[in-house]
């Protein structure tokens, strides 16, 4: 009987000490997985930073850049590029063609974006010495409702990277659903992309 309760008592110990080995295996483990999600999150957010770090470049390089939409095809044989665009800035402008604010390093025709067969003429891109030039001609083009070059209508609008463009079309159906249920969707500016 004494050889029994020996003997249960040695397989009760040795049960329980493999019950705390693999206790301890399992929190390693435990410890191994929460290191390796980690891990795996900081791997993820350098992994979104990587990507938006040149969308954040590309658009520094884009900053002083505004496109011209509207301008008849042609127009820059004639008289050039640059001249036309200071021609658009005085004739729509006046009270900015006075002041030598606006230094244009280049301008050029660029090829369509979205769809190549459309029949609108190319849009002329113009890149500004000056940021606070781009800002100015952007606000005056804001504040005067309807542009013109030679009787035609034009846009000025800014020039952004395919990737911010892209992320803008995304969000344009949101003011339009939130005003569908008696909101009033407001955008404050500046607007930073998170």
């Amino acid at each position: 009987m004494q050889n029994t309760i020996t003997g249960i008592k040695n397989s009760l110990e040795a049960a329980s000490s493999r019950i705390q080995e693999a206790e301890e295996q399992i929190s390693e483990v435990e410890d191994r997985l929460v290191e390796i999600m980690d891990a795996e999150q900081k791997r993820k957010k350098r992994l979104k930073t990587i990507e938006e770090s040149p969308r954040e470049h590309w658009d520094n390089v884009k900053h002083a850049n505004i496109h011209i939409i509207g301008v008849p095809e042609g127009e820059e044989r004639e008289k050039g590029t640059e001249n036309i665009v200071q021609e658009i800035i005085a004739k729509n402008f006046p009270h900015m063609g006075k002041e030598p604010l606006t230094q244009i390093q280049e301008a050029q025709r660029v090829p369509y974006k979205i769809n190549p067969r459309r029949s609108t003429p190319r849009h002329i891109l113009t890149k500004l010495t000056k940021i606070e030039d781009k800002e100015k001609i952007l606000k005056a083009a804001r504040e005067k409702k309807q542009k013109t070059y030679k009787g035609t209508p034009i846009r000025l609008s800014t020039d952004f990277s395919a990737e911010n463009l892209q992320s803008r079309r995304e969000w344009h159906d949101i003011p339009n659903v939130m005003k569908g249920k008696n909101l009033q969707p407001r955008i404050l500016y500046p607007a930073r992309q998170i």
